[in-house]
């Protein structure tokens, strides 16, 4: 007969041993039910039901960052990649084998295959608390990454936070990881002088608020890098009811990324039907070549093949 985990898991969904010895679970079948496959390990002494669905790369690495916080120091917080997982800011080929934990001392930084830890001023605004757990805050968890990742992946970063700030102001409400330009500016001048601290301002200064994903977001640094025109982003289009990903007035072009996020906009309910949504997608786009403009249309995988760029090219060149 095959073992059965009666004790519900904890508001993070996680299993923790003591808690199955409490419950009256022994070693030896806690041990079992690991390798029969009922349990699955997060982290040590830690596991999640195997009847639960499997998460994702970014769930994964939050519930091993939630099973490791009772297990932090008290100096200790959580930042880089994991403050920006438990924000729930964008990634884009992030690593994230590693649970990434800062300092505040003068050395002692290390690298182990599951945990990062970095050695780093600390004050006390760049520190929030979420869940019980502290982690740096939007506006330091942007600069780090800015000063650390490669341009593209840290811009994902840097405009989904600052996008998130414009939807606080469009709707009225809080969200704990929004933040502004000027608020990680601030961040990156208390690095003066540090590694990573000059290009990460120039990439804030490059940020822009208006992206609404991180398909907009590699568009317009690939627009960017190729030399093209740049673009207003979310432009208004004139006699219209819509806005363009990107447009440039000028030359008469609108250029559109298709990324599933773009498809549900404005859709009235998850399981709409998607004939249904492509279907508006173009009579969209047929109300605005029908003032006159040309719309240039890509793909996600186009943005990195270059066949974006080749056709942006061929319209405004």
């Amino acid at each position: 007969m095959e073992p059965l985990v009666t004790i519900a898991p904890d508001a993070d969904g996680l299993l923790r041993r003591s808690a199955l010895r409490a419950a009256g679970y022994g070693d030896a079948e806690i041990d079992r039910m690991r390798r029969v496959g009922v349990l699955v390990g997060v982290r040590r002494g830690v596991y999640r039901r195997a009847d639960s669905a499997d998460p994702s790369s970014v769930e994964e690495h939050e519930l091993r960052s939630r099973a490791a916080a009772p297990e932090l120091s008290v100096e200790a917080v959580y930042g880089h990649a994991t403050a920006a997982v438990l924000l729930g800011l964008p990634l884009w080929r992030t690593p994230l084998r590693r649970l990434h934990v800062i300092r505040d001392r003068s050395g002692g930084g290390r690298r182990r295959p599951s945990v990062h830890v970095h050695v780093a001023p600390l004050p006390p605004e760049d520190i929030v608390e979420i869940d019980g757990m502290r982690l740096t805050s939007p506006a330091r968890t942007v600069a780090d990454l800015a000063r650390t990742l490669p341009v593209e992946q840290a811009l994902v970063v840097a405009d989904g936070a600052l996008h998130r700030a414009v939807r606080n102001e469009r709707l009225d409400e809080s969200d704990p990881g929004a933040t502004t330009a000027s608020a990680v500016t601030a961040c990156l001048d208390r690095f003066a002088g540090r590694r990573g601290t000059a290009a990460a301002i120039r990439l804030v200064e490059f940020a822009d608020r208006a992206s609404e994903s991180p398909g907009e977001t590699r568009s317009r640094f690939r627009i960017h890098v190729a030399g093209l025109p740049s673009p207003v982003t979310q432009w208004r289009i004139p006699g219209t009811r819509y806005r363009g990903d990107f447009g440039w007035p000028e030359l008469g072009v609108v250029g559109e990324f298709d990324g599933l996020v773009k498809y549900g906009r404005g859709r009235s309910a998850v399981d709409e039907d998607m004939a249904e949504v492509v279907w508006r997608e173009k009579q969209r786009e047929d109300r605005i070549r029908e003032t006159g403009l040309t719309v240039v249309r890509w793909t996600w995988q186009e943005i990195g093949s270059g066949e974006m760029v080749a056709r942006l090219w061929k319209r405004l060149g």
